[in-house]
């Protein structure tokens, strides 16, 4: 089968499986973005693995975009760019140039400009950047999607919300709901829907990245000795403490 059949018989179980309407802006984006240019198994129902990142499977993407409610000229910032394959979908909906993610993987960054360039979505801003600051720069955005399980919307997001807007975000650490918040008379947010359990791994603080620098030494420069296939007989702390002893003899 070629990938356009493959799309469709994605979009076809997605429906049945999830037991709701998916909205035709939803359905269209999901029959259009090649996923097989971000990640491998492309139209498997299970999920994959990207430079230490979970690649979200179908129905949890599906879910999130359809809960979102995005519309074509919506500001959309999404919060965990991953492979970019979520945030091509947005691309499709609301519009590339109106479409903007941030991950604080530097790596992920990367692979997700790669992988919107080839599927055609280069016009959608990715930069690394802590995603509980948000995207000031940019803001306010119309709609907001968290992609990292947090107690509550991190306060730089909130305020980065433009009237009217909704940002969608799993709720929790270990039982974990996604919901749908918009912005209260009171100046908080309010539930607006929820939209099934999820397991998302939890928000990431610099330094807890796959490729971020270790701030502890001695796991730092034990990795770095490991990644280089370096260890003497002794032990590397052995070496260490020598050195000087080394330097001499020679």
């Amino acid at each position: 089968m070629d990938h356009e059949t493959l799309r469709a018989d994605m979009v076809d179980g997605l429906e049945r499986a999830l037991e709701r309407p998916l909205g035709a802006a939803v359905l269209d984006a999901l029959g259009t973005v090649p996923r097989h240019e971000f990640v491998d198994d492309a139209y498997e129902p299970g999920s994959d693995e990207v430079a230490g990142s979970r690649v979200l499977g179908l129905r949890t993407v599906a879910r999130m975009i359809a809960a979102l409610a995005a519309d074509d000229g919506d500001d959309t910032l999404v919060v965990g760019a991953g492979v970019g394959y979520t945030t091509a979908l947005l691309a499709e909906i609301a519009g590339g140039r109106h479409v903007h993610a941030i991950d604080i993987d530097r790596q992920l960054v990367h692979i997700a400009r790669d992988n919107l360039g080839t599927a055609g979505y280069d016009a959608v801003l990715v930069d690394c950047r802590d995603g509980a600051r948000g995207y000031p720069e940019y803001a306010p955005f119309d709609r907001v999607l968290i992609e990292s399980a947090v107690h509550d919307v991190p306060r730089a997001i909130r305020e980065q919300l433009a009237e009217g807007g909704r940002i969608v975000f799993p709720r929790g650490t270990t039982d974990q709901t996604l919901v749908a918040v918009e912005p209260a008379g009171d100046g908080g947010l309010e539930s607006v829907g929820e939209f099934g359990s999820v397991g998302f791994r939890p928000m990431l603080v610099d330094g807890e990245q796959p490729s971020g620098h270790e701030r502890n030494r001695t796991r730092r420069e034990d990795a770095e000795f490991d990644s280089q296939g370096y260890f003497a007989k002794t032990g590397w702390e052995y070496e260490w403490l020598n050195w000087d002893n080394r330097r001499d003899s020679r």
